[in-house]
């Protein structure tokens, strides 16, 4: 029988757990929620994460009954950067400072300008240094300061380690001396891949499963997702979905791009250029629950491909927690401009998914304007699902938009790297080749890709003036609200 490997996706507001053969056939899928604890007023953003050990226990033993046979190899891929202060065993000491969390600005700031390494490259140092400033005795009891997945895998293997991708140091020297981080609290580096130790007896009867299995040192979520959506060469561009948001194409050269990033890729001898938004994804779920007070999103999302491209007008800014890329606006607002009488809620949601789109398109403009060649994009995540929706992504973008044979692509990257760390393929791209397929296509139209450019160019213009009109009200009023 083909091997099985459990894809473990911690994501920012559920777990999925997948259990994918080795040829890619994802045999059962489980979801397990996770609250927010979140204060925009001092720009908390936390999670429990025990919360995350008692949900993940949930969908792993219902993915094992519903498949009725266990893992060979376990993976955790997991949202980040988002810090995990925890004890030798693995404990939290500490609710998790998840990357939406806004309070260790200051001391990223600070380490940007001592080192020049900025975005990803920082980890959780930002947050480690803010946790040892605000509240050093609760800091004295860490032994560890790991990332999200680096903190699952220390529950299940008994074993800290920081993880690394081909080409890049998991966390430069010079950073951690900048944040004033003791080195001792940051785990030893492995390569992603590397099998780290064998799942413990007490984590085995937490979940279910054989204890000794091998588990496989994991990674951020997005970059699982690249392997999940079959990205390999130059020119493989992705829309991660989830509840950020987030673009990234693969170069095979450093790129300098306003607004974004350029990292090694989880690959050898690619780069990965892009950014991640703060709620493009987490707006709509917003909108259905909190303003709508449920009513379901498949719902909505058939009332809003009855409206036509522009939203009869309406422009949605999806700034609800903020803007990272490519704005980087921690105090960026969300907003409804052009609302009218004749608006109502299928115009709303079509402005807020045409949001999503228009929100790619902002992060890829400088990367193209750099050489960059976007041969197609990968629409991942629930998302995805919807043709509509995919419809829309294409014609605003004007790239080719590709739909990956399994949508939770994050569980599937996970389960590619699980399946290279246990030799069930020689190496990651072996395993993605065989683990991946591109389901459906979706070609831009002109004539609505041409009304997109104009509503683009609209959505493009409002954030400077809703900023300017925030920056020029009083404290005490201008620091009110999540939405303007």
């Amino acid at each position: 029988m083909s091997e099985l490997l459990l894809g473990i996706d911690l994501g920012s507001t559920r777990t999925k757990v997948g259990l994918v053969t080795a040829d890619g056939r994802l045999l059962a899928l489980a979801r397990a929620d996770h609250a927010f604890d979140v204060d925009p007023a001092t720009g908390r953003a936390e999670q429990d994460a025990d919360a995350w050990w008692a949900g993940l226990a949930r969908a792993v033993r219902a993915v094992v009954a519903e498949a009725g046979a266990t893992p060979d190899g376990i993976c955790v891929a997991g949202q980040g950067p988002t810090l995990v202060a925890v004890d030798a065993a693995g404990g939290p000491v500490h609710p998790a400072i998840t990357w939406l969390d806004t309070r260790s600005s200051p001391e990223r700031e600070r380490i940007e300008r001592l080192t020049g390494v900025r975005g990803w490259s920082l980890g959780v140092l930002p947050a480690a240094a803010w946790l040892e400033r605000a509240d050093p005795a609760v800091a004295a009891r860490a032994r560890w300061y790991l990332n999200s997945w680096e903190a699952l895998t220390l529950r299940l293997s008994g074993v800290a380690a920081t993880t690394s991708v081909p080409g890049a140091e998991a966390l430069p020297e010079a950073v951690v001396e900048a944040a004033g981080i003791e080195r001792g609290r940051i785990a030893s580096a492995v390569g992603t891949g590397t099998v780290v130790g064998g799942l413990r007896d007490d984590a085995a009867a937490h979940l279910g499963l054989v204890a000794g299995t091998p588990v496989v040192a994991g990674l951020v979520d997005a970059f699982a997702s690249f392997h999940g959506a079959r990205m390999l060469e130059p020119g493989d561009a992705i829309d991660v979905g989830g509840a950020a948001g987030g673009f990234g194409v693969y170069a095979d050269r450093p790129v300098r791009a306003a607004g974004s990033f350029t990292t090694p890729a989880p690959l050898p001898g690619r780069f990965s250029v892009g950014g991640a938004m703060a709620a493009t994804g987490a707006a709509l779920d917003w909108f259905a629950g909190a303003v709508l007070g449920g009513v379901p999103i498949p719902q909505l999302l058939e009332e809003a491909a009855t409206v036509p491209p522009g939203a009869d007008g309406l422009v949605f800014l999806p700034y609800l927690a903020g803007e990272r890329s490519p704005l980087w606006d921690p105090s960026a607002r969300g907003a409804f401009a052009g609302l009218t009488l004749r608006h109502g809620r299928a115009q709303m949601t079509r402005a807020i998914i045409e949001a999503a789109a228009l929100a790619i398109r902002h992060v890829a403009a400088p990367i193209l304007d750099a050489g960059i060649r976007v041969r197609a994009m990968r629409a991942c995540g629930g998302p995805a699902q919807d043709d509509a929706w995919n419809q829309i992504k294409a014609d605003v973008t004007r790239f080719v938009v590709e739909v990956p044979r399994v949508r939770e692509t994050a569980t599937v990257g996970a389960a590619i790297v699980a399946a290279a760390g246990i030799g069930a393929h020689a190496d990651v791209p072996a395993a993605i080749r065989a683990m991946t397929a591109i389901d459906r296509r979706f070609e831009p139209d002109p004539a609505r890709a041409a009304i997109y450019d104009r509503v683009y160019e609209a959505y493009v213009e409002l954030w400077p003036a809703i900023a300017a009109a925030r920056d020029a009200r009083p404290p005490s009023v201008a620091g009110a609200g999540a939405a303007a």
